[in-house]
């Protein structure tokens, strides 16, 4: 079964610069395209950003755009997500997925989730 375990959560001021990252175990990791989502108390979980198996296609939601990046290592079975200028509204529990191959931008399509990490941005 594929394990993915994200960590770098964090308190951060608005502003601030932050990197999660997630490690994915027991699969081909290079064989996965890759996504973050975030899920605020009492809201859905909404699609952050998406990188495809070969980190050549990256996708983001209009509110990260410009601000977030995400990238991957394929050597070392991660993902990460550069998050800089963060913003109250950015406060959230944040997840990676991973699907085979195809990026996609719906939580539904994805097989495999992290536990999250909790992103908090005070103003």
């Amino acid at each position: 079964q594929v394990q993915l375990v994200e960590s770098g959560g964090a308190s951060v001021q608005a502003g601030g610069s932050l990197r999660v990252s997630c490690v994915v175990s027991r699969g081909t990791f290079s064989n996965y395209a890759m996504a973050w989502f975030r899920q605020a108390p009492g809201m859905e979980r909404e699609f952050v950003a998406t990188i495809d198996w070969r980190g050549s296609s990256t996708y983001y939601a209009d509110s990260v755009k410009g601000r977030f990046t995400i990238s991957r290592d394929n050597a070392k079975n991660t993902v990460y997500l550069q998050m800089n200028s963060v913003k109250p509204e950015d406060t959230a529990v944040y997840y990676c997925a991973a699907r085979l191959f195809l990026v996609s931008m719906t939580s539904g399509t994805y097989t495999y989730w992290g536990q999250g990490t909790q992103v908090t941005v005070s103003s």
